[in-house]
């Protein structure tokens, strides 16, 4: 259920407020472009500057919009185990097919904590939970033997991983961990071909909203086990997946985006600011050598 090519959506704002019709368009086109899977409300799509309200909401378009064709994935974590569990409830709700969960960010729990937040966030949820490792951002870390022990306490509650400690023999721990059901998802897209060497099965992607269609294809080469296109696409991708971290995600991001596609708004909500020029002229090389 949970593999190849996923990209992590921007959201569209216009004038401080969701931009529903352009994020209907822009999913459309993802799956047209054949995305596998679609994780609106993530780190990506500025979830953090969201109200609840706008956070379910644009879920709840995402899977209107997707209509079953490809699984979506909701951003729902908080660093308040009560908040999770109503989040949870809220993604079922709006039709999401899965949960992208981060441990709790900000308050630093422990391994103990970390295992305990998320049994009580299974116990009311009946969707299919993704981790969401992210160390760089929640100061917050799975280790592996604590998320082994969280995916065997609870059979087929856990599905996968979000990968994004950077670490890449994480893969085969927690594949030793966790079983080779576990679906291994990378974070980060400039090592998501070294990361389904080492036994991961796709990427949860920024460069995906750019680049939708050479993203699948990279994927879905890897998984038939054309080595060889694999590698050359994601030589083909590599300045754009550097390029998209050129300054604070999203702002390199929604440049391309509004770029690639004429008339999607750009516009991000503080703190999150405009890409400066020096990502811009990085985003637009790396546009260049990917042939988009």
């Amino acid at each position: 259920m949970f593999s190849g090519s996923i990209p992590a959506l921007v959201t569209p704002f216009r004038n401080g407020d969701f931009a529903e019709a352009d994020f209907r368009d822009f999913v459309e086109w993802q799956i047209a472009e054949g995305s596998a899977a679609l994780v609106p409300c993530g780190t990506t799509g500025e979830a953090a500057t969201m109200t609840f309200a706008e956070h379910f909401e644009v879920v709840r378009v995402c899977a209107d919009q997707a209509r079953g064709r490809v699984p979506v994935i909701a951003g729902a974590g908080s660093n308040d185990t009560r908040v999770a569990i109503g989040n949870v409830k809220a993604a079922k709700a709006a039709g999401a097919d899965a949960v992208l969960m981060v441990p709790p960010y900000y308050n630093r729990p422990s391994q103990e904590g970390i295992f305990r937040h998320f049994e009580a966030v299974q116990a009311e949820c009946e969707l299919p939970i993704i981790l969401y490792n992210v160390p760089g951002r929640t100061v917050t870390d799975i280790q592996p033997a604590t998320m082994a022990r969280i995916v065997k306490a609870f059979p087929g509650k856990f599905a996968g991983v979000k990968d994004a400690t950077g670490s890449l023999g994480r893969v085969t721990e927690q594949r030793s961990g966790c079983g080779a059901d576990f679906a291994q998802l990378s974070g980060n897209d400039e090592t998501a071909l070294a990361f389904n060497a080492m036994g991961g099965v796709g990427c949860i992607s920024v460069s995906a909203n750019v680049a939708p269609r050479l993203c699948a294809d990279f994927q879905a080469a890897w998984a038939a086990g054309d080595t060889a296109k694999a590698l050359e696409l994601h030589d083909r991708l590599y300045p754009l997946h550097i390029a998209m971290f050129t300054d604070a995600s999203p702002g390199p991001v929604k440049y391309a985006v509004a770029k690639l596609r004429p008339g999607f708004p750009g516009e991000l909500r503080l703190p999150m600011t405009p890409a400066s020029e020096a990502s811009r002229a990085a985003v637009d090389a790396a546009m260049a050598h990917a042939g988009i």
